[in-house]
């Protein structure tokens, strides 16, 4: 094999406790804090049609509630295949590399909006194109947690993870707190245009450049490579025939689905169940998610994931339920209470699931490997490293569908009853088979069930 370039790192081994402390914990550190700055900027962009379709009839745009919740769902659902794609290109092209790419091409959707957006008279279709391109924002947390889960050893990848998840998913309280105000709600307008229906909505496009430019620095001079991350998408593909992936795939849809759907779900559902409401409180939901997420991964590397994340499920059905009664009598204080500690819970269990990934994949691969040697035990590990890898983006990307459904169910269920509650009892009832998944195949005690359980608990 060829020398690596500068940018590349041939003699990766966070394992080894001497690498780690006197070389790898700084590397990692530096890719992981500007890993955190691109994807927080992925999900500000992901998240950002959540607050403008809240503005587009004041600006004169003449669209329905559920198509308003259509523009607020697309980018869900864009991202969330985006993900895909995404999760093998850091093993195909290296994370520094895709990192570059994948924090530029944020330009597109942003500045397409500052655009459009101007433009009162452009049609529903156009705009539902305008909106999709926020989808790629969306793609960017499968390929930063595949390649963060790389630079850390397994001891710490709940906390690492978690922190690289949290730093994203605090993107949508940031544009949810921000855009208000640059939209022309404070004092501070980016680009001295005529506003359009008393908005300068372009600036919820414009405010993203200089931003998206930093993060394109800091990756191309800060940034590395791995070699040993380097893996054809043929030998990551093998991740689909697994059982545990896609278990964990529909566990991670009630979790970061329910997160990244609630958050752009938020701000519209406010403005039409409480029109007195100011939207500019919606970025308290996310912002507690987030908040939450590490001490999920944390607790999950101290107890083990499966019984943090059955807990979870528990304390989730009961804040649905407190959401479901407060929104039925009108009461905002009761539902803004209940919807925080619904976000506080998506973020925990965003946590607790992700920590249970890598154990699942290193404990699969060492038992086929029990006995035939050290040899066979290294590859074993490196073969979990590159399975965990590809899992967590694709389970990531089934997860995000849920920033598609809850929003258009949301939509639907107003249009068709007049309020959300159809869909929220929906969401409990899908809660309830997550709560029972859980059980079923990572806590039961059965001969079935003997080795699942080791699975999801497994802490080395």
């Amino acid at each position: 094999m060829s020398e690596p370039t500068p940018t590349w790192i041939s003699d990766w081994d966070p394992e080894n406790e001497k690498f780690w402390e006197s070389r790898g914990k700084f590397i990692a550190r530096r890719n992981l804090i500007w890993s955190i700055v691109a994807e927080h900027i992925g999900f500000s962009v992901w998240a950002i049609w959540s607050i403008v379709a809240t503005k587009l009839p004041q600006a004169g745009f003449h669209y329905a509630t559920d198509q308003l919740f259509e523009l607020v769902a697309l980018p869900g659902l864009i991202g969330s295949l985006m993900r895909f794609p995404y999760t093998f290109a850091v093993t195909t092209f290296g994370g520094r590399n895709w990192t570059i790419f994948s924090a530029g091409v944020l330009f597109v959707p942003t500045l397409c909006l500052a655009y459009f957006v101007s433009h009162p008279e452009t049609p529903f279709w156009l705009m539902l194109l305008v909106a999709s391109f926020a989808g790629l924002g969306g793609g960017n947390f499968a390929s930063s947690m595949a390649n963060i889960s790389f630079f850390y050893p397994d001891r710490m990848k709940g906390w690492a993870l978690g922190l690289n998840a949290a730093g994203g998913n605090i993107g949508v309280s940031t544009v949810q707190l921000l855009t208000p105000i640059l939209m022309g709600v404070g004092l501070i307008n980016l680009y001295q245009a005529t506003p359009v229906g008393g908005v300068y909505l372009q600036n919820a496009g414009l405010m993203w450049v200089l931003p998206i430019a930093i993060a394109v620095f800091g990756a191309v001079f800060f940034m590395n490579n791995l070699t040993s991350a380097k893996s054809s998408i043929a030998n990551q593909l093998a991740i689909v025939k697994r059982k545990h992936t896609w278990i964990m795939a529909y566990i991670y849809v009630g979790t970061f689905g329910s997160f990244i759907g609630y958050s752009a779900a938020f701000p519209l559902l406010i403005k039409t169940q409480f029109p007195a409401i100011t939207i500019t409180i919606a970025f308290l939901g996310p912002l507690v998610g987030s908040v939450a997420r590490p001490f999920g991964g944390l607790l999950a590397d101290k107890i083990g994931g499966a019984i943090v994340t059955f807990w979870n499920f528990i304390a989730m059905a009961a804040a649905t339920i407190g959401v479901l009664y407060f929104v039925g009598i009108k009461d905002f204080t009761g539902f803004l209470a209940s919807f925080l500690i619904l976000f506080a819970t998506t973020g925990f269990g965003n946590g607790s699931t992700y920590r249970m990934i890598p154990s699942i994949f290193r404990e699969e691969n060492l038992r086929k490997a029990r006995g035939k040697g050290e040899a066979a035990r290294a590859l074993a590990l490196k073969a979990a490293s590159i399975e965990s890898g590809a899992a967590v983006g694709f389970i990531g990307a089934v997860g995000a569908v849920g920033g598609f459904l809850i929003p258009l169910g949301f939509g639907k269920s107003i249009a068709v009853t007049g309020g959300p509650q159809l869909a929220l009892i929906i969401y409990l009832a899908f809660y309830a088979i997550c709560l029972a998944m859980t059980w079923w195949f990572y806590l039961r005690k059965g001969p079935e069930t003997s080795g699942a359980s080791s699975l999801a608990e497994a802490r080395v």
